[in-house]
């Protein structure tokens, strides 16, 4: 069952020639004719894997390059897609049939392996490509510590286009331990909301800028659009440099909101880090490419991180997280009046927008696990001042705890996490 699985991604670049390259593109180019055309047959007709497969698979075999194992995933992609759309439309959102235009394709272990010399042989439309993994040194990249462990298993993977480069998103997965199997879903919760505006908050009000990120991520992009129009090999060569710079850039960014995050989690004892669904973030937040992988990479970043100090990090639903009020209940588009003001048009109570969407993300949590036939006692909402439940309500700090002094400098941590 999935539950009984860890999952991790981490993710590194390839180092490819540039016969490698084409390949890869190809490669892509025809894993999206692939899951545009399976979901053309199957649009209105099915949606589960075991129903789409055999309707699918002899035309994406038949009008693309793909081989046998990649037409079935692809199947399975189109499945997906289509099965995202339908649980939309029973929400009442308006839908239309997915198309494809992300520069991905989808790896499984029939189609991807991993060697001890950090290498990775991946199909291409024609033949398989083996090349090096851009792995930093061991005691700086996380992703060492799934790729050397006999514990994590290779599970289904991305490969993804982007700037001329390609990065592997390397799916892992490990068994639960018994204590991981068995815990109930009780303790403290922190929940974190992300943004533009604000990269992110919490439940405790720590708040993260986002805005030096965005105005770097938007300079950035202005430099990557001069170079590709100016098209020479030497704007090509500046244009990989930049990209790794960037690349660089936010990755230090996310290490240390990720490490903030985290030191959070353990001031207040927290025993559950609550993300929203990262599924749609784009359109809830207006979110560019960029700002998307980014959300997705501090997640990866927060959980492996948090794993290491026994914490656990789950995304719930996000629907209505930025216009509930989190004092009162009432939910109405008119108590979000701009981008960073929450006021409630029912109880008057008025926050930062970022802040009411934490507090909702960590109760969401906490109210979700009381649902469970499985629990065993209640959870609880860190909040900066105290905790707070659904049926116990608020309970103060003891007088003089640490957290009613969190807009002072915070102490020098002696150690230090990777």
């Amino acid at each position: 069952m999935a539950d009984d699985y860890v999952r991790r991604t981490a993710i590194t670049r390839l180092e490819a020639t540039d016969e490698e390259r084409d390949l890869l593109e190809e490669t892509i180019s025809e894993w999206k004719r692939g899951c545009q055309l399976a979901t053309d047959m199957a649009w209105g007709t099915c949606n589960a894997k075991s129903d789409v497969q055999p309707l699918a698979y002899d035309g994406v075999r038949e009008h693309t390059d793909l081989g046998s194992q990649h037409a079935i995933l692809a199947t399975h992609q189109a499945a997906q897609a289509i099965t995202g759309c339908l649980e939309r439309r029973s929400k009442g959102k308006a839908v239309s049939k997915p198309t494809f235009t992300a520069p991905t394709v989808k790896y499984d272990t029939r189609t991807m392996t991993l060697f001890d010399d950090d290498t990775v042989s991946l199909s291409t439309t024609e033949s398989r490509v083996r090349c090096d993994l851009a792995l930093p040194d061991a005691d700086d990249g996380y992703q060492h510590k799934y790729l050397d462990s006999d514990t994590w298993s290779v599970m289904e993977s991305t490969l993804t286009a982007r700037d001329g480069e390609y990065f592997l998103h390397i799916g892992f997965r490990r068994s639960k331990t018994d204590a991981e199997r068995n815990t109930a879903e009780d303790g403290t919760v922190l929940g974190v909301d992300l943004g533009i505006e604000n990269l992110a908050v919490t439940s405790t009000a720590y708040f993260l800028s986002g805005r030096e990120l965005t105005h770097d991520l938007r300079e950035f992009e202005k430099v990557r659009a001069g170079l590709q129009q100016t098209g020479t090999r030497s704007a090509h060569r500046t244009l990989e440099r930049s990209s790794g710079r960037e690349l660089r850039y936010v990755r230090d960014v996310l290490h240390q909101a990720s490490n903030a995050i985290v030191d959070e989690a353990l001031r207040y004892d927290c025993d559950v880090i609550a993300f929203e669904d990262l599924t749609d973030i784009r359109d809830r937040t207006g979110a560019s490419w960029g700002h998307k992988w980014a959300f997705r990479t501090l997640y990866e970043q927060v959980a492996y991180k948090a794993e290491a100090e026994g914490i656990s990090v789950k995304e719930v639903g996000s629907a209505y997280t930025s216009q509930r009020c989190a004092e009162c209940g009432f939910t109405a588009d008119e108590n979000r009046p701009t981008r960073n003001d929450f006021r409630c048009v029912n109880c008057e109570a008025e926050a930062n927008a970022d802040y009411n969407a934490a507090k909702n993300i960590g109760m969401r949590y906490v109210r979700r696990g009381q649902q469970s036939s499985r629990r065993a006692g209640d959870s609880q909402l860190a909040l900066k001042s105290g905790t707070v439940t659904p049926s116990d309500g608020f309970t103060a700090h003891p007088e003089g705890f640490e957290a009613e002094f969190m807009d002072k400098p915070r102490p020098h941590r002696a150690r230090q996490r990777e």
